[in-house]
């Protein structure tokens, strides 16, 4: 059975003056999916996701949200009721309680009586500010003020999050508070579209990523066949005895296909291509010719490693 499609552009072209800062994108998220959108900036990141937004018309092309045309020069009430928006620079009042600004914005979105303070109660339990409730947004860390402008994106319960950098200048507590937050989003059935510059979070958090670069979205794909696909086993090695005996040991070994010695300490990193069986059978063929190992595991190369691989491809 194939499933739902939250977001699908076809050819969807932003251009600006003589500037394309979005190029023929085709795009598909599906439903209850968090897709990680990274590249540089001026990658176009910013662009797409207001266009998707209905913030920003298209030049060209077409979006859809949940199998909904998005109209030029129409409200698209519709589609914007199933939408919430959290741009990377939107502006808290701080002259306002917490409890004041959230119920201001669920009055806009007509939410009346006691769902509305319900909705309130809600959603302040979930960002961790019923604490909070009656104090000046003014007085908040950022942490926090990031925590209420998401608050502010999912008061009207929408089922598709649009995030701009949403993470951006937290420190690592306060994201780690915003990640619990997108999983439960996640497990409660919403799709989530996230562009973030600190890739680690976004490995953690998605399902699928898209990697832009200068207006073309040059790779989308579940994150798990990115890895299969691109990302390299690597194993590090460490030994007590002479490294050139490890080296020369290493060379036998038809599954390396490179190392490299790590400064300051007796190891090497190789890229190895086999299986785990494979890397089993290696730790057994350096122990039995008597190299003193003191360390020996497995890893992938992570996202940043993957994007800044695929970035010089592109370059080049």
């Amino acid at each position: 059975m194939a499933k739902e499609i939250a977001i699908r552009t076809n050819g969807l072209t932003k251009q600006f003056e003589k500037h394309i800062a979005v190029n023929n994108v085709d795009l598909e998220i599906q439903v209850g999916e968090v897709y990680g959108l990274i590249g540089p900036n001026g990658a176009g990141k910013t662009t797409l996701i207001r266009m998707l937004a209905t913030a920003e018309e298209p030049t060209t092309g077409e979006i859809y949200i949940n199998g909904d045309k998005l109209l030029r020069d129409q409200t698209n009430l519709k589609i914007k009721r199933r939408l919430g928006y959290l741009p990377d620079d939107y502006p808290l009042y701080e002259d306002l309680t917490v409890w004041d600004y959230l119920d201001y914005f669920a009055r806009l979105y007509r939410l009346t009586g006691k769902h509305r303070t319900q909705r309130l109660h809600e959603v302040l339990e979930l960002i961790q500010l019923v604490n909070k409730r009656h104090s000046m947004i003014s007085t908040l860390s950022r942490g926090m003020k990031q925590r209420l402008s998401l608050a502010r994106t999912i008061i009207h319960e929408p089922i598709l999050l649009l995030l701009d950098e949403p993470v951006s200048g937290l420190d690592p507590i306060a994201r780690m508070q915003f990640r619990e937050i997108i999983k439960a989003l996640q497990e409660a059935g919403m799709t989530i579209l996230i562009s973030s510059h600190v890739l680690s979070d976004l490995a953690e958090l998605c399902t699928s990523v898209g990697i832009m670069e200068l207006g073309f979205l040059v790779e989308s794909a579940c994150l798990q066949h990115l890895y299969q696909r691109l990302s390299q086993q690597q194993i590090f090695i460490s030994t007590l005895g002479n490294l050139d005996v490890l080296i020369s040991e290493i060379k036998n070994c038809d599954l390396v296909s490179e190392w490299e010695v790590i400064q300051g300490r007796n190891s090497i990193r190789v890229n190895f291509s086999g299986k785990p069986e494979d890397s089993a059978n290696l730790l057994r063929s350096l122990v039995s010719v008597g190299i003193p190992l003191t360390e020996f595991h497995c890893t992938q190369e992570d996202l940043e490693t993957i994007f800044l691989k695929l970035g010089h491809k592109q370059a080049s």
